[in-house]
C-alpha cells in the first residue's frame, strides 16, 4: 500500500517557513480532507460521491470538500502545511510527519489494520527470516516496509546490520524482483500479491504476524476538534458508509465494486485485499482497540524505530520527544510536546448512537 514515510526534511521545512500563518482556522463552516488510494481508505471515495459525506455535513451545517490524491506522502505535506483539516494515514507517518512537524494531530476514526496486505518475499522455496542474512533486501526505505522488516528482524534475533537495506520505488519492486539481482523484497498489495505469484518463492513474514501495529486512520488538526460538528459528520459519514459494505445485498455489492473501480481492479481484486485487512465495520470494535494496552506497545515500536531511523526531527534526543496521548490520557513520552494523539470521542458516541 502507498504509506511512504518520506519527505520529511521538505515538510518540517515548509512547515518551519510557513510557521503559524500556515495553520487553518477553525472558526468556520467549510471543511476539507485529503485521502488517497488504499483498500482502507477507498470508502471515503464511495462515501463523497454517493452523497454521504455532503448529507452528514448538511445535518452539521458545514461543508466537508473530500479530496483524492494520487499522491500518499503529498497528501500528508499538504495536511501538514494547513491546506486541509484531515488527511488518511499510517500511525507511523501520523507521527514522523505533521507530529514531527510541529502539527498537533489527533487519530479521529481508526478504520483498520494491516492483516497480511504487508510482507517480505525471498526467492527460492522453504526460506526463512534467517536467510535474509548478508542479502540486499529491496524496499521502499523509511516506509511501513522498513518497519514491518525490523519487525520482522527482532522477532528472529536479528538487526538491520545483518543486511542491507536497498532503497526502490514501489513502482520499480515488482519488476526489480523479476530480475536476477533481486532476492527478496518487502511490499504491500496489490504489489504483494503480484510478487508472491511469481515461481519459486516464500512468503517469510507478513503484517498478519504483527496485528494491529500497521493502522490506518483519518487523522485530523486537533484544533479542529474545537468544532464537534466536523468530527461528527466526519464519523456519521464513515459508519454509515462502513454499514452499507458489511452488508451482503447489492448495494453492498455495488459499493464495493466502485471502490474496486477508483482504486484500479475488480471486485475479487478488491475482495482479496479487504480479506487481508482487518476492518473495523463497527465503531465498538474499533474504540476496544484504541483503549487496549496493545496501543501503547505499538505506538513505543514506532517511535523508537522512528528514532533510530532520524524520522523524529532534527534534534530529537531520543525516541520520547514527540508525545503521543492515549485515549485514557495517559502519554507516551514528553507531555510538554504532545503531537499525536487517539481520541475515542466520537467513536464511542457513534457507538452508542449519538451521532
Amino acid at each position: 500500500m502507498p504509506r511512504l514515510s518520506v519527505r520529511r526534511l521538505i515538510t518540517t521545512a515548509l512547515v518551519a517557513a510557513i510557521g503559524l500563518f500556515a495553520l487553518p482556522s477553525f472558526a468556520k463552516d467549510d471543511y476539507r480532507i485529503a485521502w488517497s488510494i488504499y483498500v482502507g481508505w477507498m470508502p471515503w471515495s464511495y462515501a463523497a460521491e454517493s452523497g454521504i459525506v455532503d448529507k452528514w455535513a448538511s445535518k452539521y451545517g458545514i461543508t466537508i470538500d473530500v479530496v483524492q490524491f494520487n499522491d500518499y506522502i503529498e497528501s500528508i505535506n499538504q495536511y501538514t502545511v494547513g491546506a486541509f483539516d484531515g488527511c488518511t494515514m499510517t500511525n507511523m507517518d501520523a507521527l514522523t510527519i505533521p507530529a514531527a512537524g510541529g502539527v498537533d494531530s489527533t487519530a479521529l476514526i481508526v478504520g483498520d489494520f494491516s492483516n497480511g496486505n504487508d510482507g517480505i518475499v525471498l526467492k527460492g522455496a522453504d526460506k526463512s527470516i534467517s536467510d535474509l542474512r548478508g542479502q540486499n533486501v529491496n524496499l521502499v526505505e523509511l516506509s511501513v516496509s522498513h518497519y514491518l522488516l525490523a519487525r520482522a528482524l527482532t522477532g528472529a534475533g536479528m538487526t538491520e546490520r545483518d543486511l542491507t537495506v536497498v532503497n526502490t520505488s514501489d513502482a520499480d519492486i515488482v519488476a526489480a524482483f523479476a530480475t536476477d539481482d533481486v532476492t527478496s523484497v518487502v511490499t504491500w498489495n496489490p504489489l504483494l500479491a503480484e510478487v508472491q505469484a511469481m515461481p519459486e518463492v516464500s512468503p517469510v513474514f507478513d503484517s498478519s504476524m504483527i496485528p494491529g501495529e500497521i493502522i490506518d486512520m483519518l487523522v485530523v488538526n486537533t484544533e479542529a476538534l474545537e468544532d464537534p460538528r466536523f468530527a461528527k459528520a466526519l464519523v456519521g459519514a464513515w459508519y454509515e458508509t462502513m454499514a452499507v459494505m458489511a452488508a451482503t445485498d447489492m448495494a453492498a455489492v455495488d459499493a464495493k465494486t466502485h471502490m474496486a473501480t477508483a482504486s484500479g481492479t475488480d471486485l475479487p481484486g478488491y475482495d482479496a485485499q479487504l480479506a487481508a485487512t482487518q476492518m473495523f465495520f463497527e465503531p465498538a470494535p474499533a474504540v476496544e482497540f484504541v483503549q487496549s494496552s496493545a496501543l501503547a506497545e505499538t505506538m513505543t515500536n514506532v517511535a523508537e524505530f522512528s528514532f533510530a531511523h532520524g524520522l523524529l526531527g532534527e534534534g530529537a534526543p531520543g525516541p520520547e520527544f514527540i508525545g503521543i496521548e492515549l485515549p485514557n490520557g495517559d502519554i507516551l513520552g514528553s507531555e510538554s510536546n504532545v503531537k499525536l494523539r487517539f481520541d475515542a470521542t466520537y467513536m464511542q458516541m457513534a457507538a452508542d448512537g449519538e451521532i
